[in-house]
């Protein structure tokens, strides 16, 4: 194999190849639908998934009196540690 096979293989390939799917990946996409942007009004009715409440057994019931009592006597909170705010 001589230099400019070897530059060709190793060199000019791969560097075809990275670039192709560079522009794969980097091609604008204004065929899809628009992007929500903030500060828009959101058009479409809310979706939210719940599963089924009734087969979802017992562990997962509702909090109420049965559930303030945790282990050791110690009473249950609802705040959690995750918030929303910035």
């Amino acid at each position: 194999m001589n230099v400019v096979e070897t530059i060709v293989v190793f060199a000019v390939i791969p560097l075809a190849i990275y670039g192709f799917a560079g522009l794969l990946t980097l091609r604008r996409k204004s065929g899809g639908a628009p992007r929500h942007r903030p500060g828009q009004a959101w058009e479409y009715p809310a979706m939210w998934w719940s599963a089924n409440p009734d087969g979802v057994g017992e562990g997962h019931r509702p909090a109420g009196a049965e559930n303030d009592v945790v282990a050791g006597g110690a009473t249950a909170t609802a705040a959690g540690g995750a918030r929303g705010n910035w």
